[in-house]
C-alpha cells in the first residue's frame, strides 16, 4: 500500500494536478490538508473518474482536510476527543472546531489527515491555540494507543513545526522572533515521538523540505522547511519500505507551496511469501 499526505492549499485550483499525480505515482491514500472548501464544493467527478473516493471534512474557503483512497474507508471521524476550537477575540472553552483533523480507518490502519494551526505570532493567541491543539492531539493519541496496543496507527499532515534546525532554511524565520522554531513548539512536537510515535520518514529521507513559499524565489534558492510528516506507531513504522518527498511537485504551473510526502507499507504475510527473498 502507498499512502501519502499534500497540503494542497485549495484543491478545486489544483484537483487536475492532485489526480495526475495520485494516478502517476500509485498512490492508494491520500490525506489532504488545506482544501478551503465545503464538502460539496469538492472537485469529486475527477477523483472518482480515476477511480478514488473521498471523504472531505471542510467548512469553509479556510483550513480542511479530506481523504482520497482508492481502498474501503470506514470509522470517519472529523474531529479527535478534546480537539479544541478558536474564535479570534474570544475566550474560554467551547470555541468553534476548525476543519483541521479527519480520521478513517483503511485496511486496519487508523489514519488522520491533520492541519496543525499556524501559530501566527509568538504574541498572538493562535500560537496558544496550537500548542494546546497540539497537546490534546497528543494526549489522545497516547489514550488511542494505550487502547489498541500493536495497531497500526498514521498522524499525516501539515504540522507547520520545523521539529530541527536542519529542517528550516528559511532565512525569514528567525529563532526568537518568529512560529515554527520556537521552543515550545519543537517541544510539543517532540512529546508525540517521547509518546511512541515515529518520523517514518525521516530515517529513510534524511534531508529534504516539503514547503517552499511563494515569495523570495524561496524555492529555487530552495530557501524551504520541513512541516510535513507522517508519524506513526511501532507497528505502522515496521511496515514502511520505502519513503519520498516529491520535491518536483513544487514545479510547473501553479504548484501548492507544499510538496507530498509518501510512504510505502509492505504487503500482508501471504503476499510476502511469493516474494523473492533480498540478502
Amino acid at each position: 500500500m502507498r499512502l501519502a499526505t499534500w497540503n494542497v492549499n485549495s484543491i478545486r485550483a489544483r484537483a487536475g494536478r492532485v489526480v495526475d499525480w495520485l494516478v502517476r505515482e500509485d498512490v492508494d491514500v491520500l490525506g489532504m490538508q488545506e482544501i478551503k472548501c465545503k464538502p460539496e464544493q469538492f472537485p469529486l467527478d475527477e477523483f472518482e473518474a480515476a477511480g478514488y473516493d473521498v471523504i472531505a471534512h471542510g467548512l469553509n474557503q479556510w483550513n480542511g482536510v479530506a481523504f482520497a483512497s482508492r481502498l474501503p474507508m470506514t470509522d470517519v471521524e472529523t474531529a479527535f476527543a478534546g480537539q479544541p476550537g478558536f474564535l479570534k477575540g474570544a475566550e474560554g472553552p467551547d470555541q468553534p472546531l476548525e476543519a483541521r483533523a479527519l480520521g478513517i480507518t483503511v485496511d486496519g490502519i487508523r489514519m488522520w489527515s491533520l492541519y496543525v494551526p499556524n501559530g501566527r505570532g509568538l504574541d498572538d493567541p493562535h500560537l496558544a491555540y496550537k500548542l494546546d491543539w497540539l497537546a490534546r492531539l497528543r494526549e489522545e493519541t497516547t489514550r488511542w494507543m494505550a487502547a489498541n496496543p500493536g495497531s497500526p496507527l498514521a498522524l499525516m499532515g501539515d504540522w507547520n513545526v520545523a521539529p530541527t534546525d536542519e529542517d528550516m532554511g528559511d532565512p525569514s524565520f528567525v529563532p526568537g522572533l518568529s512560529t515554527h522554531i520556537s521552543p515550545p513548539e519543537r517541544a510539543a512536537f517532540s512529546a508525540f515521538l517521547d509518546a511512541g510515535l515515529i518520523d517514518v520518514v525521516r530515517p529513510l529521507v534524511p534531508t529534504g523540505y516539503t514547503f517552499w513559499d511563494y515569495k523570495q524565489l524561496r524555492f529555487p534558492r530552495n530557501e524551504g522547511m520541513r512541516i510535513d510528516f507522517i508519524l506513526g506507531s511501532p507497528t505502522f513504522a515496521d511496515s514502511v519500505t520505502a519513503a519520498h518527498i516529491h520535491r518536483d511537485e513544487r514545479k510547473g504551473d501553479a504548484p501548492s507551496d507544499h510538496v507530498p510526502v509518501s510512504v510505502d507499507l509492505a504487503a500482508g504475510d501471504d503476499d510476502d511469501l511469493d516474494r523473492p527473498m533480498i540478502f
